[in-house]
């Protein structure tokens, strides 16, 4: 089981890292002016490919966590009432990435949805689900 853990909190860090990342691209890709061509095809670039690898990162991610879950038990029975709301956060972080794919989308299209200041605030909320995450595994408040 501590290979499992191990391997689940690697790939979740790394799907994070990406998630911290790539909205970051999006508020430089805001920014770009409508004549750089080529600064805009580049950020592009670099979102597609990091959502790609970030979304490899985020299957095992899931994965190894539904394999704690149901395959080892972890969080069943009286008083785990934390892991009900760590898959609400999981839930959350997932909505989070499908809307990150929605907004690239947007962007490869040719319109940004918002300006670089809504990205900026944006860019937060990763770490805001990663720190309730964090809490309610360590802390087990309830």
């Amino acid at each position: 089981m501590l290979w499992v853990k191990s391997l689940h909190i690697v790939f979740v860090v790394s799907w994070f890292a990406g998630l911290f990342y790539l909205p970051r691209i999006f508020v430089n890709l805001a920014m770009v002016s409508a004549g750089s061509v080529a600064e805009r095809a580049r950020l592009l670039l670099m979102a597609r490919k990091l959502l790609r690898f970030t979304t490899m990162l985020a299957v095992p991610a899931v994965a190894l966590g539904l394999w704690l879950w149901l395959g080892y038990g972890i969080g069943q029975g009286p008083g785990n009432g934390w892991l009900h709301a760590k898959l609400a956060v999981v839930v959350l972080v997932i909505a989070y990435h499908v809307a990150c794919v929605v907004l690239l989308r947007g962007f490869t299209a040719g319109h940004a949805a918002h300006g670089h200041r809504w990205f900026r605030w944006f860019n937060e909320l990763p770490v805001l689900l990663l720190l309730a995450a964090v809490v309610l595994v360590v802390v087990k408040p309830f």
